[in-house]
């Protein structure tokens, strides 16, 4: 695991115990530091039972004393704007951070190394994911962490010359204060996570914070396709480093980064890449190699020549777009817990709709918006659109889940929805 000195005699509190809230209290008490950990779920904390040790103690940080604490270390997913723990900080003057803020801390004990955060609306996973690759095919010692995949305390530390991925969101970037970036990635901005938010300028805000924290000297790679992304790399004062999908002419040899969404993410990718000195002929093996991400525009079968794709990830209709526009017939499932109330980014791509299928709290509203323009059975639950789906789609069409929502009103999060949807597939 990734830990320091700099915890240590230190007293934090620990609220939110999944994944990385588990891996910080270990990362913690590993660097000498104390814990007062708490999750409001039962069984969330008796994970942490079975390594209990006389430095960590299971007490809520709303109704405990927080006196003499270093920090109130808080999950991601606790809204900021409205869950109590934020007037309860404020109240005891002790700072809210994340796990991205105590590996900031804690670079200083590690190897030399860099690190590339990205950011943005869309497409980060795929844009980590890819540099990521590209790093560990030019032979770089490369993790990759953040919002995709393990936490990134939990894994070990780099050799010197490593190269730490991360992928950030903006709930991570509120949670950090001092991560100096060797290369910043922003690639987009539109709305969402409005409900955290009081607007798209302070989302936008959010973004900009990756770049007030990083050195003069460091640079900023900032897809410049939209206003807002335009509009923060005005106002860099650093390095910076404009690309655009426009870069991007021809994708055809590239199997795992068709359409036109991913022109902008291997855009981002390259200049990245080139800024941590890797070869352009290396970075060309690394793109026609790159395996592509589960649940992101994922063929997970073929029946009867229609071809099922698993796009779970597409949790706002921006992030939904790009699948329509990649496929000319499809039998769209869409639908959950929505983020906005207009599929508006989908609009241009709805002639490639043959029929849409909906679920979840979202189904009722986006049958409503699409039925003036395609067919729509409202099915509720994503087994029995994916029948339905099945029996209408013909030779040469294609199912796709792409459900332009969040998943937290059925299934526990994107991941689990995509493996349902394989599923189903399977069993049919």
């Amino acid at each position: 695991m990734i830990t320091s000195g700099a915890f240590s005699g230190r007293s934090y509190a620990v609220y939110g115990l999944a994944r990385s809230g588990l891996a910080t209290v270990e990362a913690l008490l590993a660097g000498g530091a104390s814990v007062m950990a708490w999750d409001e779920k039962e069984e969330a904390r008796q994970k942490l039972r079975p390594t209990a040790e006389a430095a960590l103690r299971i007490a809520d940080p709303l109704v405990t004393s927080l006196y003499g604490f270093a920090g109130i270390v808080v999950s991601p997913g606790v809204p900021l704007n409205r869950h109590p723990i934020a007037a309860r900080a404020r109240e005891a003057k002790v700072p809210l951070t994340g796990d991205i803020e105590l590996f900031a801390q804690a670079r200083a004990s590690l190897p030399p190394h860099k690190v590339v955060g990205i950011t943005g609306t869309n497409g980060k996973s795929t844009t980590t994911a890819l540099i990521h690759h590209i790093a560990r095919t030019a032979g770089i010692p490369t993790l990759m962490g953040g919002n995709i995949g393990l936490p990134i305390l939990a894994q070990d530390p780099l050799p010197a010359g490593g190269v730490y991925v991360l992928e950030l969101s903006s709930y991570q970037i509120d949670l950090t204060q001092s991560l100096d970036c060797e290369v910043a990635v922003l690639l987009n901005v539109s709305p969402d996570h409005l409900d955290r938010y009081d607007g798209m300028d302070d989302y936008a805000g959010s973004k900009a914070r990756l770049f007030a924290m990083q050195s003069q000297r460091h640079a900023a790679v900032i897809a410049g396709d939209d206003d807002y992304t335009r509009a923060l790399a005005g106002a860099i004062t650093g390095r910076l480093v404009l690309v655009s999908a426009r870069d991007v002419k021809d994708s055809s040899q590239w199997p795992s980064l068709q359409g036109p969404h991913n022109a902008q993410n291997v855009a981002a990718a390259v200049a990245a890449a080139r800024e941590l000195g890797v070869a352009d002929a290396a970075i060309a093996q690394a793109l026609e190699s790159f395996p592509g991400l589960p649940h992101r525009m994922e063929r997970v079968a073929e029946r009867g020549g229609v071809l099922f794709v698993n796009d779970s990830k597409a949790t706002n209709p921006a992030s939904a777009a790009p699948a329509l526009a990649a496929y000319p017939a499809v039998h769209w499932i869409l639908g959950g817990r929505p983020k906005s109330d207009d599929l508006d980014a989908c609009e241009p791509w709805l002639g490639h709709v043959r029929a849409a299928y909906t679920i979840g709290e979202a189904g009722p509203r986006f049958a409503a918006l699409l039925r003036p323009r395609v067919a729509v059975s409202e099915c509720g639950e994503l087994g029995r659109a994916v029948g339905a789906a099945a029996a209408a789609a013909r030779e040469g069409e294609v199912v796709l889940l792409s459900p332009a929502c969040a998943s937290f009103d059925q299934f526990t999060d994107y991941e689990a929805r995509g493996n349902a949807f394989r599923a189903a597939v399977e069993a049919l």
